[in-house]
């Protein structure tokens, strides 16, 4: 069958009659957002001039106070992101309409669209692919309607005995939930483009199916009423090409595991909100969890190659960024649902799992600076680009500005100040110590890093059914204050591991793609020494060194050098189980997952504690897959002519509006 063009996936769309979701004060409070992120960093920069130019800008101090501009500005985004998501919650106020939350009866519409979950994998365990599937499609069902979603587990395995194991457990899977027709598998031969390659050939051979997608990772699990609104919304939202959701990690029974669960999922919601509030129809994709407009999709988001070699060349490894790019660029709306429930899941058990998967998107977010200046892209989107990757690039650079001010503190302990600087001076240049501005900036340091912390507490306090989730208000206190300790401690460690992998990305060096360790798994000093070693050496000498020539930084420098020196063993005990089993059993780091936990998660708990499926000894009729209503996924050019880009945009926008019939079939 011969591919549609692109030209052709629009003319044959149904039209909705919705109108598009629009959102009040769009300039005006993004004008106020960035006031305040500039007026606090000039701020900070008038400051920190003041401070090291008090006795004269050395070219040392000089290069402190850039390094210090950049990382505190990337700071203080966060901190007025929290801040305004705390304001939001706080007043209840949604943070795209700027309306006051209302809760309202449910209005049961059916679905008027049909859906794919397409989830690809790659090397996974596929017990744990297939449980998680299956409480979501179980979940699915239960809402009523199902006969609007179809499943595809998109394989990009290379084992053998996995990809055999993958296609007996679909199989079974098929009869046990009686889904004939209904769930589907496909391996491919080669695995070209890796995750977003995979979804690439969903689209272009099923796509025509159907209206959306919703992207699962092998990890996921949704509840069927998250699935179900997320199709509602871009039924009632036309212009919407990507609605994401905020996944909250669940089912850790590690220290570090239960750490980043409870963690995420006491601030994320405030934080998801802030975000929702300043980007608006702008908002990012975080490559799962989320639903996707397809013909748009298919039309606007195939990846281009990079110009160069890899690491910083070649195949985009971070993918969902540039797709929210491509797409926003279309002219179609990207959405972050902060408030949306039912939506999980699973993080790597310890640092050096956890510190695996940070390596891959840590080179794929620093490729992302050679997209900045790319024509069209939204402004919001050039600058997801630039957060992205000064995520990973800031640990190099606090890194860089702590050293410098190590030298710099070393050299003013070593060499004389010069008390007569003129030829005829009467009265001598006494130092200066600016012991003001240096507390009060101190100061301001400790609260944008801290606010959001005791916001997302005081959040939770102020909500009985919230506060009684995370085990009551007292256990909310001290779980809040253990991983708050915890994170001082373990921040030297990853600004160490993040600094070297954005610096061997630099060098040249290439990550590999392999599939992600999930489960807790308790982790040796054999083991961890070798990628830890040079922190933990690092982190003895600096407070040597500090302690010898300048006992006053020494003391300040005591969080970063102590995380440093027990880099090991705090990565070693934080990986093991029973120590997470105890906070548990004392009623610290619950989530409302563990203690109220929703369906889907039990159901999830129920199927893997049952005994490994026996396959029947009658051979399986082999499912079909639905027929290939084949599309064109070409590659977006970077330098797409403006002009032809508003054109291909207005045209998108407007013929785009499906709803009734599926957008491929006659």
């Amino acid at each position: 069958m011969r591919p549609l063009r692109l030209s052709e996936l629009f003319e044959a769309a149904p039209r909705l009659t919705g109108k598009p979701f629009r959102m009040p004060l769009r300039m005006t409070r993004r004008i106020a957002f960035f006031a305040l992120v500039l007026a606090s960093s000039g701020w900070a920069f008038s400051m920190m001039s003041e401070i090291l130019g008090a006795n004269g800008l050395t070219k040392v101090e000089a290069m402190i106070l850039a390094l210090f501009t950049i990382t505190f500005s990337w700071i203080v985004i966060s901190f007025w992101s929290a801040v305004t998501g705390f304001i939001l919650k706080l007043l209840n106020i949604d943070p795209m309409s700027l309306r006051r939350k209302i809760s309202l009866p449910k209005i049961r519409r059916r679905l008027a669209t049909r859906t794919a979950l397409v989830m690809p994998i790659y090397n996974e365990d596929p017990r744990r692919v297939l449980a998680g599937l299956e409480a979501t499609y179980r979940s699915l069902m239960a809402t009523g309607e199902g006969a609007a979603f179809d499943v595809f587990i998109l394989s990009d395995t290379r084992k053998p005995e996995i990809a055999a194991a993958e296609e007996a457990g679909w199989q079974a899977l098929v009869e046990k939930l009686n889904a004939s027709g209904r769930i589907f598998y496909r391996r491919r031969e080669k695995n070209t483009g890796r995750k977003a390659g995979n979804v690439a050939d969903f689209c272009t051979r099923w796509g025509r199916h159907y209206e959306h997608m919703v992207v699962l990772d092998a990890d996921s699990v949704m509840s069927g009423q998250a699935i179900v609104t997320l199709a509602h919304a871009m039924e009632d939202n036309p212009q919407a090409g990507i609605i994401q959701t905020v996944p909250m990690p669940v089912r850790q029974d590690t220290f570090f595991g239960r750490y980043v669960q409870f963690a995420s999922r006491l601030y994320s919601p405030m934080l998801a909100t802030g975000l929702a509030f300043w980007q608006m129809s702008e908002c990012n994709y975080w490559g799962h969890n989320a639903i996707i407009r397809v013909a748009p999709f298919t039309a606007h988001c195939g990846l281009p190659l990079l110009r160069g070699r890899a690491p910083m060349g070649g195949e985009i490894l971070s993918h969902d960024f540039v797709e929210a790019a491509f797409i926003r660029r279309a002219g179609w709306q990207v959405f972050l649902l902060a408030d949306l429930e039912g939506s999980f899941e699973e993080v790597p058990g310890n640092v050096v799992d956890y510190a695996q998967r940070d390596k891959r998107w840590a080179q794929g977010n620093m490729q992302h600076l050679k997209l900045i200046g790319a024509k069209g892209f939204h402004g919001i989107n050039r600058l997801h680009f630039l957060l992205g990757a000064l995520a990973y690039a800031s640990s190099l650079l606090w890194l860089v500005l702590l050293l410098l001010t190590t030298v710099d503190a070393i050299m003013r302990a070593v060499i004389p100040h010069e008390f007569f600087s003129g030829g005829y001076q009467l009265f001598p240049d006494w130092p200066v110590v600016e012991s003001d501005k240096i507390f009060s900036l101190f100061s301001m340091t400790v609260v944008m890093l801290l606010f959001p912390k005791v916001a997302g507490v005081l959040l939770t306090l102020c909500d009985k059914a919230k506060r009684r989730g995370f085990g009551g208000g007292l256990r909310l206190v001290m779980s809040a204050l253990l991983e708050t300790l915890f994170s001082i401690f373990l921040a030297p460690v990853m600004m160490c591991l993040h600094a070297y992998f954005v610096t061997s990305t630099l060098m040249g060096y290439v990550v590999t793609w392999d599939a992600q360790n999930r489960d807790g798994r308790n982790l040796s000093v054999a083991g961890v020494a070798p990628s830890l070693i040079v922190p933990t050496l690092a982190g003895i000498l600096w407070g040597i060194v500090t302690w010898i020539w300048t006992p006053s930084l020494f003391l300040w420098l005591l969080p970063v050098t102590i995380g440093m020196a027990l880099a090991i063993p705090l990565t070693v005990l934080s990986s093991r189980a029973d120590w997470g089993v105890f906070l548990r059993r004392f009623g610290l780091w619950l989530t409302p997952e563990e203690t109220m936990p929703p369906a889907e998660l039990r159901q999830l708990a129920a199927i893997l504690a049952e005994p490994e499926a026996i396959m029947p000894a009658r051979a399986l009729a082999p499912q079909a897959a639905p027929e290939e209503l084949l599309a064109d996924m070409h590659p977006q050019r970077l330098d797409y002519p403006l002009d032809d880009l508003r054109r291909s945009s207005r045209g998108a926008a407007s013929a785009l509006l499906l709803r009734g019939k599926h957008w491929g079939r006659g």
